[in-house]
Parts: structure tokens; sequence; C-alpha cells
């Protein structure tokens, strides 16, 4: 477009019209619409000349008109504008789906006002929708046609990973299980929602693995899943240990766990549960792990100390303060403003970096600013060995935040991520001689995943990083040594060039006399393990991943897993904004539908592929 007529492209009729030259102010163009070769002249700014000049008159005469009638007639929209009322249905429902509306607002007169102001096929003055309950069955064909698409896509995938969580709200107990994948062929990550079903009774971990293998049969995941990542809670670490076999990475770190198991439960079918369910291989939510390290294990070695904890006590209690007052008070909010252009921010109890970005924000106001700000809402001032303490707080750990928000990313954060992020995380703490302890508890914490293959094998075969995150060129050539171990385990077809056969070779005393050397001697054309893997380190990157077959097959296993169960955390935000207190009446059924409908929205955006009626 660079150096075309903006008035002439923007022009509904520009379609008809061919640009041939341009000039300083004037454009040259040839009508599709005319006979012969004449070309017609018009300024840049206007297309006026175009509708009144030309060979074929009666054409233009007709385009001008139309455009008239449509800035002039507001009773009824132009040709081609009119849309049937099965396509009026699809846009209200995305509508409805994408903005978490009620269904009754289908019923609302003001809605229906707007609707009937568009022309539809057929219907004069304009649209008409259908009541509450024909919509609602109209949304659950739309979810089954979603759900049959999901299981399609599932079919044709050989690896897949899932996330799942137990969520409350408004007294009612909810699983989540989100599904994640790579396309085979453009090695993207994928996502949707299958599951956020109502959960009733306890959170034992016998009726958390009822629940997850029966969610997964329903879309034929079971063999599938690589791993199903989940925080760090007693039930789930209970379930996968007691139902999943071979199980190396579930027997650490569980020592320091409060297991609270039901005796009479125990007693009554403790025999027989041992092998009713089967789970797939557990993964431990990194980032979740992550801010128990913060939120435990660094404030218990502050607070080991009595000069230490005293002065942690007192900055963080003076910041809570801060806080309270300003989130709760118009006036202090308005205060604020005068000593810093930016509002201050509440921590959430459950979210370590939370606080440290509320931390940040205190520290970012000078002292002086701060303290009297503090005066002014009658709150005791800090001090200036208080607010060094919370700067060196904030700088410490701030590699620890750097770290969550990477594994906490979901479009295209693969389970490679993670090992390559905890060294450098381990490095960076290294430079700082005051966090010798924050190293010691990621590596007692993560000592299962520094310590796994898998892991690693995960990061090598990801082209981000490969072997550049090492350091130790003994542990580059082990490396090396279990990827080629794992790719000549393969058995891959690698394309080969038939060799050319004369007429006398295809005789039978030549097939008889076939030697071994001369049977195997076009098996060198074939690329070997050890070069196909001096290759990749070489030269691959996302974009030519496919030209390494064995490569390709060990990434799309190993790094199909997600580093954290964040993404199931964003399930129920969504499923937040639906179940609303003005909303109790929504069953637990349709509450579903509506959330997996409004997550999954790139499977229900193109509503034509949808057969709705």
């Amino acid at each position: 477009m660079a150096g075309q007529s903006v008035t002439l492209l923007r022009w509904k009729y520009s379609h008809y019209f061919e640009i041939v030259e341009e000039k300083e102010k004037v454009i040259i163009v040839k009508c599709k619409l005319c006979v012969g070769e004449k070309l017609l002249s018009t300024a840049k700014n206007t297309t006026s000349n175009l509708k009144k000049t030309s060979a074929c008159k009666a054409q233009h005469y007709r385009i001008g008109r139309e455009t008239k009638q449509q800035k002039l007639d507001f009773s009824s929209s132009s040709p081609g504008k009119t849309i049937s009322s099965t396509e009026l249905n699809k846009l209200v429902a995305a509508f409805i789906v994408e903005e978490m509306q009620p269904l009754s607002t289908v019923e609302a007169p003001t809605f229906r006002n707007i609707i009937s102001k568009i022309s539809v096929t057929g219907k004069r003055p304009g649209g008409v929708l259908p009541d509450r309950k024909t919509f609602a069955s109209f949304l659950d064909n739309a979810y089954m046609e979603m759900e049959t698409e999901l299981k399609k896509t599932f079919a044709d995938l050989e690896y897949v990973s899932t996330t799942a969580d137990l969520w409350t709200a408004q007294n009612k107990s909810f699983l989540g299980i989100t599904v994640h994948w790579i396309d085979p062929a453009t090695l993207h990550r994928k996502k949707a929602a299958i599951a956020c079903r109502r959960f009733r009774g306890r959170h034992t971990y016998d009726t958390i693995a009822a629940e997850l293998e029966q969610i997964h049969s329903s879309y034929a995941l079971c063999g599938k899943i690589t791993a199903t990542v989940t925080d760090n809670g007693s039930n789930f670490v209970k379930a996968f240990r007691m139902f999943q076999a071979d199980d190396d990475n579930e027997t650490k770190n569980d020592e320091d766990e409060v297991i609270f198991t039901d005796l009479h439960a125990v007693l009554r079918d403790d025999i027989e549960s041992s092998e009713r369910y089967v789970l797939p291989p557990h993964h431990r939510c990194a980032s979740h792990t992550l801010n128990l390290i913060c939120s435990n294990d660094i404030v218990k070695f502050l607070t080991a100390k009595a000069d230490c904890k005293a002065v942690y006590r007192s900055a963080t209690g003076k910041c809570s303060a801060l806080w309270s007052k300003v989130s709760r008070s118009t006036v202090a909010s308005e205060s604020l403003e005068e000593f810093s252009k930016r509002k201050l921010l509440v921590p959430s109890t459950t979210r370590w970096n939370s606080f440290y970005d509320a931390l940040s924000r205190v520290t970012d106001m000078p002292l002086v600013d701060l303290n009297q700000f503090c005066t002014r809402l009658d709150i005791r001032c800090i001090t200036e060995r208080e607010y060094q303490f919370n700067k060196e707080y904030c700088k410490v750990l701030k590699p620890v935040c750097m770290a969550l928000d990477i594994l906490q990313g979901e479009d295209q954060c693969f389970y490679g991520t993670l090992q390559p992020t905890l060294e450098i995380l381990m490095t960076k703490i290294l430079a700082l001689k005051e966090a010798v302890l924050e190293k010691t508890a990621i590596k007692t914490w993560f000592s299962s995943i520094l310590d796994s293959d898998e892991a690693l094998i995960a990061a090598v075969t990801l082209p981000k990083f490969k072997l550049r995150w090492l350091r130790d060129e003994t542990r580059k050539d082990n490396i090396k040594m279990i990827l080629a171990a794992q790719c000549r385990a393969l058995t891959i077809e690698i394309p080969q060039k038939e060799p050319l056969q004369s007429p006398e070779s295809r005789d039978h005393e030549n097939d008889f006399f076939a030697f071994p050397e001369e049977e195997n001697q076009h098996d060198d054309q074939a690329i070997t393990v050890d070069v196909e893997i001096c290759e990749y380190l070489k030269s691959a990157n996302m974009e030519n991943l496919h030209d390494f077959p064995r490569i390709l097959k060990i990434f799309l296993k190993a790094n199909t897993g997600t580093p954290s169960s964040a993404p199931v955390e964003r399930l129920f935000s969504i499923g937040s904004l639906i179940l609303t207190p003005k909303r109790n009446r929504l069953t637990d059924q349709r509450f579903e539908k509506l959330l997996l409908l409004r997550y999954n929205l790139i499977w229900t955006f193109f509503w034509h592929k949808i057969i709705l009626f």
C-alpha cells in the first residue's frame, strides 16, 4: 500500500478498478467493467470522477447511486450486508460466550431492540432472537461440536500433557483440567480446557484419582499423557504416588509433608483400591515450588536470628499497614497522588510474587516522600534500616521473580525451559553472597528435577537452549551420550534415495550373488545419529527442526509438558467472572459448558464450522 491512494483503497468499489500509474497528485486506473483499454484519471483524495466519467457510464452511475442510497437509507442495509438468521444467532452466541454475559441477555428488551435493526434474510424489519431456553440448547449444540472437534484433534496426537487443580467458589468445589500439546506441523504449543467439573465430598486422594482417570478416559487420553502438572498439595501428591507405577519423582521431598488420612476409609478399602486407578506421570508445579521457597524457607531463615527477625517484622508490618490504609481509604489513595504517580499494589495472600511486586513499588518511592506520606496517614514512619532491608530483600529475590514470570508463561513455555531456568537462577543467586540459603533451598526442593535425565533431554532438544546453558564440558559430553542413546533406541525410517539399477542388475543371477556389502552399501546415505546430533547442535532452530527426525521425535515427547500449573489457574480466573453471586441459579453443567466454551475460544471462534441447528 506504500505510495498508493489510500482514498481509493478504502473505497467500497475499489475492486472494480486496477491501478495502472500513480503520479504526484493524480492516479491512473483501468475500469474492469468497461470495454476496451480506456484509462481513467482521478485525484488521490477523491473517487468522484470514477463514478461519472467512463465509456460505461451506466455501470458507474449504478455504483454512485448505490453509494448515495447507502448513505441516505437507514431503514435497510445495502446489498451484501444482510445475514441469515443462523449467522445472527452464531454472532450473538459468540458475544454471550466471549463477554461472559448471562443467557437472559437475549431476552432483554434493549438488546432485542439492537438486534431488530439488523437486516436478516427473509426477515423484515429486522432480526429476531429465540428465547432463553432455545438459545441454551443453541449453546449446548456448540459445546457438543467443540467437544467433538477436540476429540478428533486428540486422536491424531501422539503426546499430550495436562494440568489439574481444585478450586472453590460460592461454597462449591470444582476440578479443572487443561490439555496441552505441540502441533507436529508448526511446532507451536496449543491448549484446551476439557473439564471444570463439580467436585463433591472431601478432597481425598482416591476421589481425586477417580475423577482424573474418568475425565482422561472420556477424551481417550490414557496412554498419551506424558505428565500431569499439579501443585504441591498433599492430596494430589499422594494420589499420583498411590496410583502410579514406577514413580521416581514422588519418592523425594515427602518426609516433611503432613498428610491427613481417613482411617475408616483405609481400613475399609485400602486393599482393593491399590489397583483401581492408573494415573500418568506426575510433575510438581515449579512456580508453586518457588513460591513455597520464598514464602516458607526464606521467612524461616529471616526469623531465625533475633536482630534480623526484628527488622523483618517491623519493615513488613509497616508496609502492610500502608497497603491496608491505601486499599480501604479513598482519602489515603488520593493523598498518594501527591507523592507518587503510580498506585501502591496490594499483595495476595496466596502469591509470593505479588508480595514482591508490592514491596518493590514501596521501595521505588524515596524515603523522604514515603515518610511524609506515612505521617499524613498517621502511620509509623519507616526507618533507614528498614528501608534498606526492603531494598536488599527485593535485590536478592529479583532473580526468583524473573524466573517465576518465565515459568508461568503459557504460550510457548516448553518443559525444557525448566532446567535451564533453574540453573541460571542458581548462577545469578551465587553471584549474591547474601543468597546462599536460597540456592540451597532450590537444590533441595528441585533435586529430582536437577538430577532428571528427562528434564535434561527436554532442555537439550529445545533449539532455544541446546547446550548453551551448560558451563561444564564433562556434563555436556554426558548429555550428548544420553541423547545419542535415546536416538539409537528409536525406530524411525530416514528418507533414502533409491539406487539406480541397470537392466542387468534385475536378473536372477545378480540377485543370487548379492553380497552383504552390496546390500548395505547405500545405508551410508542415511544420516547417522552422531551426524544428526552434531548438525542439530550447530544449526538447528524451530523452523528447521523437521530436518532432524530423531531429535524431533524426542522433542515432541519431552517438551509437551508445562513447567507449571498456571494454565488451569487461569481457567479458574475466568470461572470467577462467570460464577458470580448474581448468577447463583446457574447449574453446574451450564457453568462448565460456558467456561469451556470461553476458554477454548480458538475452537468456537470459527462458528461456521459448528452446526448449531
